[in-house]
């Protein structure tokens, strides 16, 4: 039986591979999965011409315990805005940057919500 903690692990990484199939659907190329920088981490870097867009994925089984979307607080938006900003060094980026939020509630059916420009 798995345990809690494998269990979540299998549904984050799920929620992602459905956010970047529907961004890729979208006309955007995923540039890094799963981005790294000290604590930080970026679920998916993309990219759509002349802008750079971070997500965050946020992903639930169901809506019982609200929304996916809302488990995004302060302190994850503030971790997310340090790894973009080294990623944007390391790539000497020029042009246009976002921040978008995917909500993926797993089911039937599958329900994918994209908030485009999340933190401004």
């Amino acid at each position: 039986m798995a345990s809690q903690i494998s269990k979540h692990l299998h549904t984050g990484h799920l929620g992602e591979n459905h956010a970047a199939t529907y961004l890729r659907e979208q006309g955007y190329t995923i540039l890094r999965q799963n981005y790294r920088y000290r604590r930080a981490e970026i679920d998916i870097i993309a990219q759509k011409e002349d802008l750079l867009v971070f997500v965050e994925v946020k992903t639930r089984s169901t809506n019982r315990y609200g929304y996916p979307e809302e488990a995004v607080n302060n302190r994850k938006e503030a971790m997310l805005l340090s790894a973009a900003e080294e990623f944007i060094l390391q790539e000497e980026w020029q042009y246009e940057v976002r921040f978008d939020i995917i909500s993926v509630t797993l089911g039937s059916p599958l329900a994918i919500h994209h908030i485009e420009d999340a933190f401004h």
